[in-house]
């Protein structure tokens, strides 16, 4: 069966006013990524958390509860991810007692790293999606209800040069 919207279960794991971020190097220069993928058939959201944790970070992890949730609507966002409507829950996660993140013994193509970026640092460096204000502001407050966004609604990077 096929749906029109991907569900994408994503790790927030802040510590010590840093999170952890996936790094890659492709085309398009260095970005990150919150460890973060399609939930599978099969699987609940808290299993895919868990899972993509630790195939894209080696970090076991504890779930906690959901910080916010990203829409990515092709259409209202000039399809600037693609084609693939999605819809992120991005739960805040803790490390188990003696978890050390690290490069996965099988990485995604482009990833060069997995990275602990100060939270102050996060207006240095690009993310996608663009949710380092998102970011920043839950790791303040870090209770209260879920916030949504949507891609359209996100501060937009400048077009690279050819």
């Amino acid at each position: 069966m096929t749906y029109p919207i991907r569900v994408r279960a994503c790790a927030l794991i802040l510590r010590d006013d840093s999170v952890l971020l996936v790094e890659f190097t492709d085309a398009n220069g260095v970005h990150y990524n919150l460890p973060a993928g399609g939930v599978e058939a099969g699987e609940s959201i808290i299993e895919a958390v868990i899972r993509e944790a630790r195939e894209e970070a080696a970090a076991d992890v504890e779930v906690g509860p959901l910080a916010f949730v990203y829409e990515y609507a092709p259409h209202q966002s000039d399809h600037v991810y693609g084609a693939t409507h999605s819809v992120h829950l991005i739960f805040d996660c803790k490390l188990k007692e003696g978890a050390v993140p690290a490069m996965p013994a099988n990485p995604d193509p482009n990833q060069t790293g997995v990275r602990w970026i100060p939270l102050s640092e996060l207006h240095r460096i690009v993310l996608y999606p663009n949710l380092r204000k998102q970011i920043a502001d839950y790791a303040a407050r870090r209770t209260g209800t879920p916030v949504f966004f949507e891609e359209h609604q996100l501060d937009k990077y400048p077009l690279p040069s050819s």
